[in-house]
């Protein structure tokens, strides 16, 4: 193996400025073939602060004063100077001077939401099927049990920075800052995807990438690594076109204009943030969605069968119970098999009483009197957003 080379090195071969330069920075080629290694399907590296940050910063804003955040006050939280903390990622992260933007693929063969499904079937979004293999207690290879998206893809943005700290102690260079966010970070994901050139916004508001569609996860880990000055930032036109079909599709109106939402309105966050009653007119348009909504994506031609890849992720493959499950399997859950069954997985996010919820509003959609059993049950319980909801389904059923 060869050894480092010495400062002495490193100062003949590429002189003092240089050398300084290299200390501190990250290329474009190193950050995606490292992001791969760690198991994400594709990266890029963009410099920060990125050219159009200020232009993402205000459109931000004005969203969030817009009230179009709903109840996710988090959105709406401010940095120290009065700006939204998850604008620029200078204000929660003021080393930060690039970001490796990462995507994984989430796209399986099974149906889609659009797609002729058994009576009686509600649908959890695709990107919650995660599941990942589990080892029996003799170490051999066992079922399957529910995988967060976001502990699998921290653990790759560890692997992703451990990689480059190997690397540059390797090279006799310094140490530097870094910091990995999946979903949960003061960060705006999607802009930063676009700025490093991994695709376009949609005009459902998803990032879309050329070859991979919009299934797919970001997760992003930002250094106090500088890009080398020679290295701009790809750029991926629009290419949504004259096309209106995620607009047209969705159900309760979330998509008010191409390439704005109004989240308060948007089923996936009906469904897995909101918490309490729905409006009635939100509810009939929920359909048989019970976590999450797939609904703009699956109708997107970007992600056409044809067109976008399967994933091959092992940790992120779909769990089959999932796919189209039945109402009246979910309605029978008790709550410790709830905890049970969706222990690490992202439908937990909804908690027990919010995916019953959902239930009864699927229930009410699907027009089949045979939930009224549940439905009646449902009508007395002390939680305000499951007593109405099955109310008001009981009087779709003609039961109320």
């Amino acid at each position: 193996m060869s050894q480092p080379p010495t400062p002495s090195d490193r100062t003949l071969r590429f002189g003092p400025e240089a050398n300084a330069t290299a200390a501190r920075s990250l290329t474009r080629e190193q950050a995606r073939a490292w992001a791969l290694e760690a198991g994400f399907t594709n990266a890029r590296l963009v410099a920060l602060p990125y050219a159009g940050e200020a232009r993402d910063a205000a459109r931000f804003e004005e969203w969030v004063r817009a009230g179009r955040a709903g109840t996710m006050k988090y959105l709406a939280r401010r940095g120290e100077e009065g700006a939204l903390l998850r604008s620029r990622a200078a204000i929660p992260f003021s080393w930060a001077r690039s970001a490796v933007v990462c995507f994984a693929g989430y796209n399986s063969a099974q149906p889609r939401s659009t797609d002729t499904a058994a009576e009686g079937a509600g649908w959890i979004a695709r990107y919650a099927w995660s599941s990942r293999p589990e080892k029996g207690n003799d170490g051999a290879g066992g079922g399957r049990r529910p995988s967060d998206y976001h502990k699998v893809l921290k653990k790759r943005l560890r692997a992703l920075e451990a990689r480059i700290r190997e690397e540059r102690a390797r090279e006799g260079l310094d140490g530097f800052e870094a910091r990995g966010c999946v979903d949960t970070g003061p960060l705006m994901e999607r802009a930063l995807a676009v700025a490093a050139g991994l695709g376009w916004t949609g005009k459902n508001t998803c990032l879309i990438h050329p070859r991979l569609g919009s299934y797919g996860f970001l997760a992003v880990l930002l250094t106090s690594l500088e890009v080398e000055a020679e290295e701009s930032p790809l750029t991926v036109p629009d290419r949504c076109g004259s096309c209106r079909r995620c607009l047209d599709a969705c159900p309760t109106g979330a998509l008010i204009a191409p390439y704005q939402m109004d989240a308060a309105h948007c089923i996936s966050y009906l469904t897995i943030e909101h918490r309490g009653p729905i409006a009635a007119k939100l509810m009939e348009g929920m359909g048989r969605q019970v976590f999450g909504c797939d609904i703009c994506q699956d109708v997107c031609p970007w992600n056409s069968p044809r067109r976008t890849p399967l994933s091959a992720d092992p940790e992120l493959e779909a769990r089959e119970e999932l796919v189209n499950p039945a109402l009246e399997w979910l309605a029978g859950l008790a709550e410790a098999e709830f905890e049970l069954r969706f222990n690490g997985s992202p439908v937990r996010r909804a908690g027990f009483l919010g995916l019953r919820r959902n239930v009864a509003i699927a229930m009410g959609n699907s027009g089949l009197g045979r939930f009224a059993p549940w439905l009646d049950e449902w009508a007395r319980a002390a939680d305000e957003g499951l007593q109405t909801a099955a109310r008001w389904a009981l009087g779709r059923l003609g039961g109320a």
